[in-house]
């Protein structure tokens, strides 16, 4: 199992989060990118429990996706409700 997501899954996530085909950069499709890495991340984590480094890893991503979340609710609240809802994670 790779860490890193294939291609082809980024570029489904990009287009069905973004407004268009190359918006890798709104903050949306990054907390997408993210929220699928740290499913990823998380079913590692259930089968290698003492995978100290993997387990900071994910912490800091999870770190990260909150702070999006947090800059995405103060600038556009409605977009902020469909993404979390959307994705299934709790706001």
């Amino acid at each position: 199992m790779s860490i890193n997501l294939k291609q082809e899954q980024k570029k489904q996530l990009v287009k069905k989060y973004g407004s268009d085909a190359k918006d890798t950069g709104s903050p949306a499709v990054q907390i997408a990118l993210m929220s699928k890495k740290i499913t990823e991340l998380t079913e590692h984590l259930k089968s290698n429990k003492n995978d100290n480094a993997t387990k900071r890893g994910l912490l800091m991503m999870v770190g990260k996706r909150k702070r999006l979340l947090s800059y995405l609710k103060e600038k556009n609240l409605e977009e902020y409700r469909d993404l979390v809802k959307k994705l299934g994670i709790r706001g």
